[in-house]
């Protein structure tokens, strides 16, 4: 029974450590789907042929990725690139790029000697809208958008830790809320039906259905994520009619800003 006490007190510390790490600005990136961010090496050492950059979610991949390896990128990609610093830049985020990475320095060019570890978690904040013109629903996509249409807003939160979604949000007090330009939560408007749910990927989903309206055009909702009631980031979803906006406008797009 001691044995079982300690083990469980084991993991209220560790628990507990990670949560508090939450709130640390170096550990934890908030960031919305479409902006750029930066991922700080805060242990660099002189020089970035030493720096081996690596990505992990164990939602999506088996194994570790190497997005980079002392200094030179093993993905062809422009989204990646890295700073004088040993900083990594991820262009354009997208709900894909939540997870770990990890900044590893080593002490010679050859990587044989490891030195120290920079731990990164990225949460990402994503809306799809529908319906879409396309297949599948996409935040930047042309969308059938006009007075009298039905309009569903999707907000995601990709949030990576390594414990459950459910054990940090009711831990950590994370939120999900569709707000008007006033900062008003539009769960007190009544032609408004907001549904929330999860899944193991999306660790919060909150959508918005509304019918719109001939005044809903450039009226602007806002998805915001809260830890603590302080808010960590958002998306603004504004509505934007054509010049001779009716019932039988089609394809007018949809503006997603950040």
């Amino acid at each position: 029974m001691a044995d079982k006490c300690d083990l469980c007190l084991l993991e209220l510390i560790i628990l507990s450590s990670l949560l508090t790490g939450i709130s640390g600005v170096d550990d934890h990136v908030f960031i919305s789907s479409g902006e750029n961010v930066r991922l700080s090496c805060n242990n660099a050492l002189s020089g970035c042929k030493s720096t081996t950059w690596t990505y992990y979610n164990r939602f999506r991949h088996s194994e570790t990725v190497e997005l980079i390896t002392l200094g030179i990128k093993n993905k062809d990609t422009e989204r990646l690139s890295l700073e004088s610093d040993c900083s990594l830049n991820i262009k354009n985020v997208t709900e894909e790029d939540y997870g770990s990475y990890s900044c590893q320095q080593w002490t010679d060019v050859n990587g044989r000697q490891p030195g120290s570890d920079e731990r990164v978690y990225l949460h990402v904040l994503h809306v799809s809208v529908f319906p879409s013109s396309s297949s599948s629903s996409s935040s930047s996509s042309q969308t059938e958008i006009s007075p009298g249409r039905s309009v569903t807003l999707s907000c995601q939160l990709y949030l990576y830790t390594g414990f459950s979604c459910a054990d940090q949000v009711r831990s950590e007090g994370f939120e999900l809320l569709w707000v008007n330009q006033a900062g008003v939560d539009l769960k007190t408007d009544s032609r408004y039906q907001i549904l929330s749910s999860s899944d193991q990927d999306r660790c919060i989903i909150i959508t918005l259905t509304t019918t719109l309206l001939n005044e809903d055009d450039n009226r602007e909702w806002r998805c915001q994520l809260t830890h603590r009631n302080q808010v960590k980031t958002s998306v603004r979803y504004t509505v934007k009619y054509s010049a001779q906006a009716d019932s039988t406008t089609a394809l007018n797009p949809v503006h997603i800003t950040h």
